[in-house]
């Protein structure tokens, strides 16, 4: 018989899918999660670790661009002193513990600020080698790490100067929340830089003091496990296809202390795009951040309701593999058996009958055919009976049969049992993560557009009003390679006519160009909002250089996983840039949102706040806004930043366990479909399609050749019957033919007589 046809291999692929879902249905329905945090708690851990990263990242990044790209704007220029420099440099940045500029070839300090910077660490001779101004750390005294940055001052006749710029490793504008921590760990596993946990010396009882005591000594074992994961390959580190962040990260397990369960994420410092390199990247950081949550009580479920699923599976499947057995296969065989015994000249014993369907008309042709080998006449042995009542029942129907039987079992897990309504109990982590990492985002896109309007600052005041045009244009073109935030860049007069440009075709109309604030935001009603800086050229008579902020650069900034649908939103809660597809300046979906960025904007004492909501109505959602805050030209465009995601979405024990079910339920169903359409395809529809050619064949046609489809159980009934026919036309042909009686003489005929006249 063939491999994938017949009765057999169909019904014996279902009996093991519904045995081995069986097992599986107990195990993983009825598993107990004894770790009491939720596997969506962990992996928010970790997303919130890989935010501190990329802002970590970020942040070191334009610092070394920032020295770097001001170093070569002054060497551009005319010669200034080293205080000229340094007063410029922090004038326009404010992110430095401490500059200085020291002469390469005597090593003397001219210009200093800020904190020292521990130049003693510094190898003057080896500026000159590979990789000599590469940004490196350096730990003071106090144990406090500085990681220093580089940029050569050239003129023509003068000598050579290194500015130096000190900056510490702390996380810019992460917001850590409640009984949260985050540090830097380098590559040995120790911590250069930590943010959250109090010195326990500040401690105001013993209580207090030993809790902070256990919880420095639980943030650095996550620290030196996260160096030690941190070392793996990025691509092994994670499930194949998940994608998402570009380094190592992943999330811990602690341990328990009054109650609450430590947890942690982790993240190394890592490019934004796969193949990238970065100078923090280099630098073998890693973030860990730390949190204590209370243990989830519903994470622990009882096993019997898998175990029940389970063994209904087995008795449901049993009832289903019986009746196939019953039903289909054995009459089957019983055909088989019987037509291969009339082939080999058996015909004394009568044909044994199924009872049901298509196999009782096969059977009772067969036993017509029996009789026929035997001599007698297709018109003695009867014409064909259709079965009456429950003997009409065919393959079909007991396939049906069937598959009521498994998707009985398989329907009430798809549909009813185990759902998730909304009373499920959410973890507040879950909420308090979600507001704390829209606030860490808000301040990130901030940041990122104060940088943008700092970087045309500093280009602006270094033109002046001697630079030529051909000067100006290399400076744009130099600013506009190094940032990717701009899609155009010019320079225009008190007029707002352009002077010079590079970038794409600008898209702010000539009146609008000049203006006396350094961020705007600019094309409502259009098709593309317009996020504009502005900086004046000293000495050119209210010349100004304008930048118009990529929407993509925008976008990118927002697209974080783990936090669902972000939007940025003006001030009247229109939308400027999203993770996902938006129309510009389309309104939030709904007045919950829009209630919540507004409650956002209310400032409570001297400055607004992010705030995080878990909504219970059309369904569970976890939403949060947080509005600009914190300083900077940014500030003022009064920008917040909204997130929300389904609840149903997330790693929670009511969730988890409803998926598993449903999969459970889809997988019965799935086979059930396959193997009961697998047995109507190679076994009913084919013994339909015999009985009627077995019928003809018994009443009399012996034309019609019987050749089989396929080589399986019906098949080799059809084969057995094509032979029974060839017997009988056999049988037809050694017949004696009878001699035809003579026919009549015709009667004879008088001659007409023939009358005369008298």
């Amino acid at each position: 018989m063939s491999l994938i046809g017949g009765i057999r291999p169909p019904i014996a692929v279902l009996s093991a899918l519904l045995l081995t879902l069986s097992s599986i249905t107990a195990l993983v329905m009825g598993r107990v999660d004894g770790s009491g945090v939720p596997r969506a708690v962990l992996t928010s851990q970790q997303h919130f670790a890989e935010d501190g990263a990329i802002a970590l990242r970020a942040s070191i990044d334009e610092s070394v661009k920032d020295v770097t790209r001001s170093a070569a704007l002054f060497s551009a220029g005319q010669p200034v002193s080293g205080d000229a420099v340094l007063d410029k440099l922090g004038s326009t940045y404010e992110k430095w513990m401490g500059t200085a500029v020291v002469e390469v070839r005597t090593g003397k300090l001219v210009a200093a600020r800020g904190e020292t910077v521990p130049l003693t660490s510094v190898d003057l001779s080896s500026l000159g080698g590979q990789d000599g101004l590469a940004p490196r750390m350096v730990r003071q005294k106090n144990g406090e790490v500085r990681l220093l940055s580089f940029g050569l001052l050239t003129w023509p006749g003068k000598p050579q100067l290194l500015l130096v710029a000190s900056r510490n490793l702390k996380f810019p504008g992460i917001s850590l929340g409640h009984l949260r921590s985050i540090a830097v760990v380098d590559s040995g596993g120790t911590i250069l830089s930590s943010d959250g946990i109090a010195e326990p010396e500040s401690a105001r009882n013993s209580t207090v003091r030993n809790d902070l005591t256990a919880s420095r000594a639980q943030l650095k074992t996550f620290a030196q496990q996260a160096a030690r994961r941190a070392q793996q390959d990025p691509r092994s580190s994670k499930e194949p296809g998940s994608g998402g962040y570009q380094g190592v990260s992943g999330s811990l397990l602690g341990g328990k202390l009054r109650g609450a369960r430590s947890v942690a994420g982790y993240a190394t410092l890592a490019a934004a795009e796969p193949g990238e390199t970065t100078t923090a990247g280099g630098l073998g950081l890693s973030v860990v951040a730390m949190v204590k949550v209370t243990e989830h009580s519903g994470g622990t479920k009882s096993p019997v309701f898998g175990l029940a699923a389970g063994a209904a599976l087995l008795i449901v499947g049993a009832l289903a593999v019986g009746v196939l057995l019953g039903t289909v296969q054995r009459p089957l065989i019983r055909l088989f058996l019987e037509s291969r015994r009339l082939t080999r000249g058996d015909l004394t014993r009568p044909v044994t009958v199924p009872g049901y369907g298509e196999a009782h008309r096969i059977g009772a042709a067969l036993e017509r055919l029996r009789r026929q080998l035997l001599g007698e006449s297709a018109e003695a042995t009867g014409r064909a009976e259709r079965p009456q009542g429950l003997r009409k029942v065919g393959t079909s129907a007991f396939l049906a049969v069937c598959a009521v039987l498994l998707l009985a079992w398989a329907a009430p897990l798809m549909l009813l049992v185990n759902r998730a309504d909304n009373t499920a109990d959410v973890p507040r982590q879950l909420v308090n993560d979600q507001r704390e990492r829209t606030d860490t985002l808000s301040d990130r896109v901030r940041r990122a557009l104060n940088e943008g309007d700092a970087d045309l600052q500093s280009v602006a005041s270094l033109i002046g009003d001697k630079t030529s045009p051909e000067a100006m244009e290399t400076v744009l073109e130099r600013t506009y390679n190094e940032n990717k935030r701009y899609r155009s860049l010019y320079v225009v007069d008190s007029h707002g006519a352009i002077q010079v440009r590079e970038g794409k075709k600008p898209k702010v109309i000539q009146r609008n160009r000049v203006s006396g604030k350094p961020l705007r935001l600019l094309g409502q009603g259009g098709k593309e909002p317009v996020v504009v800086a502005a900086a004046e050229i000293p000495g050119r008579n209210g010349a100004q250089l304008v930048g118009e902020f990529r929407v993509e650069f925008l976008n990118a900034l927002l697209t974080r996983p783990g936090l669902g649908v972000v939007r940025l939103v003006d001030e009247r809660h229109k939308v400027i840039a999203g993770n996902t597809g938006f129309l510009a300046f389309q309104s939030l979906p709904d007045q919950h949102l829009q209630d919540l960025v507004a409650a956002g904007a209310q400032r409570l004492g001297k400055k607004p706040r992010p705030n995080g909501v878990l909504y219970r109505d059309n369904g569970l959602r976890i939403a949060a806004a947080s509005p600009f805050s914190g300083g900077g030209s940014a500030e003022s465009l009064h920008f917040s930043v909204v997130s929300w995601q389904p609840v149903d979405r997330l790693a929670i024990p009511e969730y988890d366990a409803q998926n598993r079910t449903i999969l459970a339920g889809l997988l019965g169903a799935a086979a059930a479909v396959a193997c009961l359409g697998w047995l109507h395809i190679v076994v009913a529809r084919p013994l339909r399609t015999l009985a009627d050619r077995a019928e003809a064949l018994a009443g009399g046609d012996r034309k019609s050749v019987l050749f089989p489809q396929h080589h399986d159980e019906v098949g080799a009934v059809t084969r057995s019957l094509e032979l029974i026919r060839q017997q009988l036309q056999d049988q037809r042909r050694q017949q004696p033919r009878r001699a035809s009686p003579p026919r009549p003489p015709a009667p004879r005929q008088n001659p007409p007589q023939q009358y005369t006249r008298n």
